[in-house]
């Protein structure tokens, strides 16, 4: 058993970083040295309840580490090596990942907090913590399912490989694998976090011709020209929908909403023309809903697709996007805009949420 520093939320908009400690790895885990922590949306909304978690949750879902022990029975894995974390597992077994979907693996759809025997590793004294999807990675040490990390090589700078765990995977394969733009196609993206950067740059490698980033904030619309944009607009003093459609000569072939608001949804949406796509990447609240005209969903032929952590293939798809990063296409580099100790982790979300950061990232000793 060790004692570390996690961020804990113990209810809702309730969090703080606590000394805790966690187990060592049963049968098919295991434990890592947390080398960098993303910090994400979705963390956040787990602390503002918007992504349910049972609580008390150690947070964080996106990073990456060294492996330090390796549990009974688990081959591939050896200590030393260097793993990008999948919030999603990928058994290999169930049906969805036997259909080439195991970005929708069901393996972990029953752990609720905890592992995938149904215990906790982590603890506040005699208190069983829950964890984010498997990892809690917002912390110094984890204890993860052998199918929740992907190994990488160990060349490759720990604080950029941790963004592919999230939101370059989504973000690059929301354009990539959900949508397949095509070279010289028309892209707009609703939302220019770390996410919609990511989207962003996914079309740019996927050769798209207009990249049109839209946001409310005049600083993501300066850091999207950086990831690819070709034009911008701030939806705040514009609207920008008749502005994407004016660009576009009657609107985008691909639009990606990359925020989680139905508003937003619907304006990507009416954002693409007839017989465009429209992709909704954002997470938004268990009760929200959006609204389209009947009418027109026949008539204008458009597709609506949701994209579920970019359609990844995290054994394939993490050390892909990593050669895109080696060789020059994948900007990793200027995604980490700030670093943070884990005890600034409420500095790093409140830069998050005045738009700071194209993404800020928790490093640790």
């Amino acid at each position: 058993m060790k004692t570390m520093k996690a961020v804990v939320v113990d209810e809702l908009n309730q969090y703080s970083t606590q000394t805790v400690t966690i187990d060592a790895p049963k049968a098919g885990e295991l434990l890592i040295k947390m080398k960098a922590t993303g910090v994400c949306r979705s963390d956040l909304s787990v602390i503002s309840g918007t992504i349910p978690m049972p609580l008390p949750c150690v947070i964080g879902h996106e990073g990456a580490g060294i492996v330090e022990q390796v549990g009974e029975g688990l081959s591939g894995f050896e200590v030393g090596d260097h793993v990008i974390l999948s919030f999603v597992p990928f058994c290999g077994t169930c049906n969805d990942c036997h259909n080439h979907r195991p970005n929708m693996c069901t393996a972990g759809s029953a752990a609720g907090g905890r592992m995938l025997d149904g215990t906790s590793r982590v603890h506040r004294g005699e208190e069983d913590l829950q964890v984010m999807t498997l990892l809690g990675c917002m912390a110094e040490y984890v204890v993860c399912p052998g199918i929740s990390a992907v190994k990488i090589a160990k060349d490759i700078p720990l604080d950029k490989a941790a963004l592919v765990g999230c939101g370059v995977m989504t973000g690059v394969g929301a354009a990539i694998n959900t949508a397949n733009v095509e070279p010289g196609a028309s892209v707009a993206v609703f939302g220019c976090g770390g996410i919609g950067l990511s989207v962003i740059q996914g079309a740019r490698l996927a050769g798209a011709g207009k990249i049109i980033a839209v946001d409310l904030s005049d600083n993501k619309l300066e850091m999207a020209k950086k990831f690819g944009a070709t034009h911008t607009i701030n939806g705040g003093s514009e609207d920008a929908v008749a502005a994407v459609h004016a660009l576009t000569g009657g609107g985008a072939d691909y639009a990606f909403e990359a925020v989680g608001a139905p508003a937003l949804m619907e304006q990507t949406y009416a954002a693409v023309r007839r017989a465009g796509t429209a992709v909704v990447v954002g997470v938004g609240k268990l009760t929200d809903s959006m609204s389209l005209n009947a009418l027109m969903i026949s008539l204008s032929g458009k597709t609506l697709k949701g994209s579920m952590y970019g359609d990844a293939n995290p054994p394939v798809d993490f050390p892909k996007l990593l050669e895109l990063y080696q060789s020059g296409k994948l900007n990793l580099d200027d995604m980490v805009s700030s670093t943070y100790t884990i005890d600034d982790a409420a500095k790093a979300f409140d830069d998050m949420e005045a738009n700071v950061n194209a993404r800020g990232v928790i490093l640790y000793d």
